[in-house]
């Protein structure tokens, strides 16, 4: 059985390439699997600094597999939807930023898998959808987290209750894509993201995502986690080495220690 999910390792950056361009990268169970594995490798390997997302072929991934999809009793079909949000759970509560560069069509769990990424690259011919409403579905993969906090609840509530196809420039406008490309170089400028990311010190990035993740939490709880993160850094060997740096007006050249 071909591997659903392709590992590349340039340098510090990670890029996993869904690998089922004969569906459009749709998300069945091997890939799911494969796809969590994978991203948990890479959080937990030290030399790895960013991860790139993206689709083999003309699509980033038209969502779920629906040709595998039947109706059955909710015990089989909460283990399925607990493989797809590992995924999610993967990237919200790994270390690492993860960048998805979006080429072609990004539907239903594809649009989710995408927006619970850190950056978002899209060509500005992609086409984004939720989509989830035409096979009778509500969403999954993180999108009532994700979708809301670019775009604001109002407008997740109407892409979802109206889904429509987004150009890659509609979607940016709208806060789902944080940044457009001509046809063909989504990859080239997340790679060139993800080479500036990777320079950057790995615990303060680390502390980063832990912070987003507390984003709706009441303010004044936040304000603490903060001061717990600031804490933390601030007895790093990168904290130091960035102080001596700016001193000694030089690039920084953090460790992660």
């Amino acid at each position: 059985m071909a591997d659903t999910v392709l590992r590349e390792d340039r340098d510090a950056i990670c890029i996993l390439t869904l690998n089922r361009p004969d569906r459009r990268n749709a998300i069945d169970m091997q890939l799911r699997t494969e796809l969590a594995e994978e991203l948990e490798r890479a959080m937990d390997e030290r030399e790895v600094r960013v991860i790139v997302l993206t689709g083999a072929g003309k699509s980033f991934c038209s969502g779920g597999d629906i040709s595998t999809m039947e109706r059955q009793s909710a015990e089989k079909t909460v283990p399925r939807a607990q493989a797809a949000q590992r995924v999610i759970r993967a990237i919200w509560t790994g270390g690492k930023p993860v960048i998805a560069a979006v080429e072609g069509a990004a539907f239903g769990a594809g649009v989710s898998l995408a927006m619970a990424c850190d950056r978002v690259i899209a060509s500005e011919d992609a086409v984004l959808s939720t989509a989830f409403t035409g096979v009778g579905l509500a969403g999954d993969m993180g999108i009532f987290t994700s979708l809301p906090a670019r775009v604001g609840p109002a407008a997740a509530r109407q892409l979802m209750l109206l889904p429509r196809k987004l150009s890659g420039r509609q979607a940016q406008a709208l806060g789902m894509v944080d940044e457009t490309v001509p046809p063909g170089t989504a990859m080239e400028r997340a790679l060139s993201d993800a080479y500036q990311i990777s320079a950057a010190p790995p615990l303060a990035l680390r502390e980063m995502k832990k912070l987003w993740r507390k984003w709706s939490d009441e303010p004044l709880t936040m304000l603490e986690s903060e001061v717990d993160a600031q804490a933390r850094l601030f007895a790093t060997e990168d904290f130091a080495e960035g102080v001596a740096a700016f001193m000694e007006k030089r690039r920084p050249v953090f460790t992660g220690r």
